[in-house]
């Protein structure tokens, strides 16, 4: 492609979910956004169940790019599921699984230029033998990276956050946080934040577990024994790290511009406000892997699916931002190559 950024692998999701819907709204909105060349992964006919638009059939991803301006491209996976729009099934949990395994290969071995992952029913998944907690951890174990080393990012126009632990209980979330863990999370978002959106000199703020951060061992240690420590840890490494702060207060519209991102301790701290910011527009974003990987921040909706009403709105997000990521780490790593 002569050092041209290949097209992006767009993992289907549940075929009973909305994702096969708004992979196609998202491709008949691809000038309006200025969207960079995608191809769907999955099976077809989970998108004719759902959207009336052209489908060109692939047989590899550089395909995509001619056949891009006139039709979704989507490269079909072998798939016996028969799909009716929000009746989740075994057969589409492993139509999803499958679409995911190729769309992840196509983007390690760089024949995509990335990787963007529909919405799947986790309790559909676990039915057929899934043990993942999630796509981002199955994702990081085909890149050959540790859990801990792989970051869930998530991020808005005002706002990205990164949970520190992600879907475990509450009850769990205390015991289960380490300097270690803090530092491995804080280490790799900060080299994300550099890599993947061209940030120089990244500002991490962190969020104190404990209301009002503590007070300062009042209602809680855990500032006391693991942030405060982390922090000073990431301080001498140079890595721009203040708080803890109170969660409580940490993002107003103030607060938000004194960092580029928030470095969270549990699933809900980070989640709920970004998506009361950014419901509609939300991209989950991995970090530490060798390959961009995006996915829209919300669910299958199967209670929506096939009646035409999804908003592609998280889906047209997340592949401008895997396009964007894309292009950052191409200038990122010829920088890091020209001077070292």
């Amino acid at each position: 492609m002569s050092g041209a950024l290949r097209p992006l692998a767009v993992a289907m999701g549940d075929p009973a979910g909305i994702g096969p819907e708004i992979i196609g709204k998202a491709w008949r909105n691809r000038e309006l956004h200025a969207l960079a060349p995608f191809f769907a992964v999955g099976e077809p006919g989970a998108i004719a169940a759902v959207w009336d638009g052209p489908v060109a059939r692939i047989g590899t991803p550089d395909e995509a790019l001619n056949a891009f301006d006139d039709a979704l491209p989507v490269l079909a996976v072998d798939c016996s599921a028969t799909v009716q729009p929000g009746v989740p099934d075994v057969a589409g949990a492993r139509c999803a699984l499958s679409s995911l395994e190729l769309a992840t290969g196509l983007a390690r071995s760089g024949a995509a230029g990335g990787l963007v992952t529909g919405p799947v029913s986790k309790a559909q998944l676990y039915a057929i033998g899934f043990t993942h907690p999630g796509q981002t951890e199955f994702v990081a174990e085909r890149c050959g990276v540790a859990p801990e080393n792989a970051v869930m990012m998530l991020a808005g126009p005002t706002l990205r956050v990164v949970p520190v632990t992600t879907h475990i209980a509450l009850a769990e979330v205390a015991p289960t946080i380490t300097i270690p863990l803090i530092l491995a999370k804080a280490r790799a978002t900060a080299r994300g934040l550099a890599r993947n959106f061209g940030i120089s000199a990244p500002r991490l703020a962190f969020a104190g577990l404990n209301p009002h951060a503590g007070e300062g061992g009042a209602i809680g240690r855990e500032e006391i024994d693991l942030l405060i420590p982390a922090i000073e840890q990431l301080r001498a490494e140079g890595i721009d790290a203040t708080g803890p702060f109170a969660g409580d207060t940490m993002f107003h519209a103030r607060a938000r511009a004194t960092y580029d991102a928030a470095i969270c301790l549990y699933h809900d701290q980070a989640l709920i406000p970004l998506k009361t910011l950014h419901f509609d527009e939300g991209v989950n974003l991995t970090l530490g892997l060798p390959i961009v990987r995006t996915s829209p921040d919300h669910g299958t909706a199967f209670g929506i699916a096939g009646q035409d009403m999804a908003e592609p709105g998280a889906m047209i997000a997340a592949i401008r931002m895997a396009a964007q990521a894309a292009a950052h780490r191409a200038a990122y790593d010829a920088e890091q190559a020209a001077t070292a």
